[in-house]
């Protein structure tokens, strides 16, 4: 079993206090000194507030105009708006292993590319843009996000996927997200089905794991689609552990996690006006080595395999302990290039040209 419960004993020793103004210091330094820290962090959270109301408009409105574009500059250009959102956040992203699969798009499905499907834990609304920068990828994510008055605008502009979780959409819902995989995406789902405070990993729902377990791609599709084969279009499933674990630049203890996780009845307002008073933040993201579905055989059991690797991973880093990649199950075969070893990629590229060669050669 997986131990997945906050280490007290291991957690660097800091003050309960949640404040950046409110730090070990200001029981050191006097009255004036902490005032004006105190002034500091409210004009540095003020400016970051007002980048934040020109960037996003100005960004997602770039958005909207490349959405009838095809090819994947609609992709690409997503990493770039999440990637500037965390600079202005103050965000640092620190990256173990190598991301499985590459930009996706129709012309990779064409070439039998199989999408990717990453599995990460959730603690908070920073988990977006910090996978979103990373991540060449959709975001899936519950209905009620829909209906909120900015957040839901901007999330369809950026081509999130819905969920309801109500058994009479089940199959709706399903479909369409195996159709945007077959389609050139790749997805990134939080199996938890909330966000915790970040002492642990809750257990995956399984029912998340359908569409890796789904039925494969109808033949119809298949032909429009132009793919070679359609048992190619089953996902590859990449687990993700993400933790927060630097606040201006120390190690992060259980005590000041809340400035980053983001749970429970908590307001947004007042937590992203916390945040934005920090100087920086890190957070570590580890890319496990993918899953095959094929090679298990329920999704339960896939589930579980996927929760071993995320609650493990994220466990290591939480005692600040050097984090390290688990190994995954899979065929080397049918793995995406991107993913292939420096060595492999090499050999292949130079067997790829020369078979090309021949061809011209034989036509």
């Amino acid at each position: 079993m997986i131990r997945t419960q906050p280490d007290h004993s291991r957690a660097p020793a800091c003050s309960s206090s949640d404040q950046p103004h409110a730090s070990d210091l200001s029981g050191i330094l006097p009255a004036p000194a902490n005032a004006l820290r105190r002034w500091i962090a409210q004009v540095r959270a003020g400016l970051r507030l007002g980048a934040l109301v020109v960037w996003v408009p100005l960004s997602v409105g770039f958005e909207a105009c490349l959405l009838p574009v095809p090819g994947t500059a609609k992709i690409r250009w997503t990493r770039v708006i999440w990637g500037v959102l965390c600079k202005i956040l103050g965000l640092r992203i620190r990256v173990i292993g190598q991301r499985a699969g590459t930009v996706g798009g129709p012309a990779a499905r064409k070439r039998g590319e199989r999408p990717v499907i990453y599995i990460a834990n959730h603690m908070s609304w920073l988990d977006v843009p910090i996978l979103g920068t990373l991540l060449p990828s959709v975001f899936v994510a519950k209905g009620d996000i829909e209906k909120w008055p900015v957040m839901g605008l901007i999330s369809k502009i950026g081509r999130t996927i819905f969920v309801s979780r109500q058994r009479n959409t089940t199959g709706r819902e399903r479909d369409e997200m195996i159709s945007r995989m077959n389609g050139g995406d790749n997805l990134v789902l939080f199996p938890e089905g909330t966000s915790s405070d970040g002492s642990r990993v809750l257990p995956f729902m399984s029912a998340f794991f359908a569409i890796a377990k789904a039925p494969k791609l109808r033949a119809k599709d298949a032909v429009e689609l132009n793919t070679p084969d359609d048992s190619s279009m089953t996902p590859l499933i990449q687990p993700i552990s993400l933790v927060y674990d630097q606040l201006d630049g120390l190690p992060l203890c259980r005590f000041r996690r809340p400035v980053f996780s983001w749970y429970g009845d908590m307001d947004l307002g007042p937590h992203v006006w916390q945040l934005l008073q920090w100087r920086h933040g890190r957070a570590t993201v580890v890319l496990h080595e993918p899953l095959d579905p094929d090679l298990f055989p329920s999704r339960k059991a896939l589930a579980q395999a996927t929760w071993k690797a995320v609650a493990e991973g994220a466990a290591t880093l939480r005692q600040h302990n050097p984090p390290r990649v688990l190994p995954g199950r899979f065929d080397p075969a049918t793995l995406p290039a991107a993913f292939l070893p420096a060595h492999v990629r090499k050999t292949k590229a130079v067997l790829d040209r020369l078979a090309s060669f021949f061809a011209s050669i034989r036509r």
